[in-house]
């Protein structure tokens, strides 16, 4: 059945939308987070009038949280109602979930993010309109938050090797609705978004404004909009210093030219290099003098004429079963090649030796790469060297994505 065509008016708003949260390159290749409810099936449907305007393609991830008894089927009916449109759906299962609202939805995202990454997606839209901008700014405001926090979610931002792209941040959850009931589709409703126990549903009632039309919420988002242009312009200055300041390496280490070096931009790279974001008073007493310590998991050492950043050999997680599509110590994303059966990764550690004159790195930084090897322990790769060579480290793709992105990762666009 043909894809059902978007008001005009609706769909000419998502475009423009759209480019001003570019670049896509030519023919892009994006996902979807489609939960089921009326606003991600009516991004599915706006996105893939958009992809296929491209000549791109465009696949709608599903995730089965198994959280309730119906969620199986909830999942199954919305592949089945995207694919009667000509969308290619994918179910994602997890098992195992537990915690806060919030651990789940993070759960659910990070599954979706290691699906991308896994299968070269660049791009995972997600469906968080005006209501939920207004109840994140309202939420960081009562937890306290500095402007920067409440300036909600971001537009674009980047996790790993995947963009994250909400671009329908300044539309109202009423027209989302109405062009899923126009495209004669049924949505479903998630209880646990009027569950009174989670504060994000008790502001959604609170609000009394279910269209996201009301006077509040536009005021919650042109402030939300305006922190956002002030901190997306802060992470850029962010950014440019950090060029200045560093060599980042895919393998998960930084050369640091001679510092001093401001606190932000040290712990930034702390953060990211670390693969969680871990705050400390000693970062700013590095930044403004630097000299060989550890802090984070993380070593820093004197090096040529400036300083190593790396992974500190303690803090490595030990060797594991490789499964495609997680991650390994925080940071390194395992890619979806059938090579990684039965094969386990872990730390190069004693090997490193045997790659020195090779590599011309240092023993501390060599010890910390990520090692493919069989079940016996013999050493079958180390992708981010190319060893034994080039193609056979090809089938083995380890990527460096870490938890926490680099400054300069999020962006608030003009409307």
């Amino acid at each position: 059945m043909p894809l059902n065509v978007p008001e005009p008016d609706v769909f000419t708003c998502f475009a423009a939308h759209m480019a001003a949260l570019g670049p896509w390159g030519p023919s892009p290749s994006i996902a979807v987070g489609v939960s089921g409810g009326a606003d991600s099936l009516a991004l599915a449907l706006l996105a893939a009038r958009w992809a296929g305007m491209r000549m791109g393609s465009m696949l709608a991830l599903i995730v089965d949280h198994g959280l309730r008894p119906e969620a199986a089927l909830e999942a199954r009916d919305a592949a089945a109602t995207l694919m009667a449109q000509g969308i290619p759906a994918k179910i994602v299962t997890l098992s195992g979930l537990r915690g806060t609202a919030a651990a789940t939805r993070a759960a659910r995202l990070t599954a979706l993010e290691a699906y991308c990454a896994a299968h070269g997606i660049l791009h995972l839209l997600l469906a968080q309109h005006a209501g939920d901008q207004a109840e994140t700014r309202l939420m960081r405001r009562l937890a306290g938050s500095s402007s920067s926090g409440q300036a909600g979610m971001s537009a674009v931002r980047f996790s790993g090797s995947v963009r994250i792209v909400r671009p329908l941040l300044g539309v109202a959850p009423r027209t989302l609705r109405q062009l899923v009931c126009a495209a004669g589709l049924s949505a479903v409703r998630d209880p646990s978004n009027t569950d009174p126990r989670a504060l994000r549903a008790r502001l959604r009632m609170l609000r009394l404004d279910a269209a996201g039309t009301g006077p509040a919420t536009r005021a919650l988002c042109a402030a939300a909009r305006a922190d956002g242009l002030v901190r997306a312009a802060r992470e850029a200055a962010l950014a440019g210093e950090l060029a200045r300041m560093a060599d980042i390496y895919p393998a998960g280490y930084a050369y640091l030219r001679p510092g001093p070096w401001s606190e932000a931009a040290l712990a930034a790279l702390v953060r990211t290099l670390g693969g969680h974001d871990w705050p400390s008073a000693r970062v700013a007493r590095l930044a403004a003098d630097p000299r060989p310590a550890t802090l984070a998991g993380l070593r820093l050492i004197r090096r040529r004429g400036g300083f190593w950043l790396l992974r500190e050999e303690a803090a490595v997680e030990p060797l594991r079963l490789v499964r495609p599509g997680r991650f390994w110590d925080r940071r390194f994303l395992i890619g979806d090649s059938p090579m990684f059966k039965g094969k386990s990764i872990g730390a190069l550690g004693d090997d490193a030796p045997a790659f020195r004159r090779r590599s011309g790195l240092p023993a501390a930084i060599l010890r910390v790469l990520p090692a493919i090897r069989d079940a016996g322990g013999e050493l079958l790769a180390v992708p981010h060297l190319g060893w034994p060579d080039p193609a056979v480290s090809c089938n083995f793709p380890v990527i460096f994505a870490p938890s926490v992105p680099l400054a300069g990762a999020s962006f608030q666009p003009a409307s």
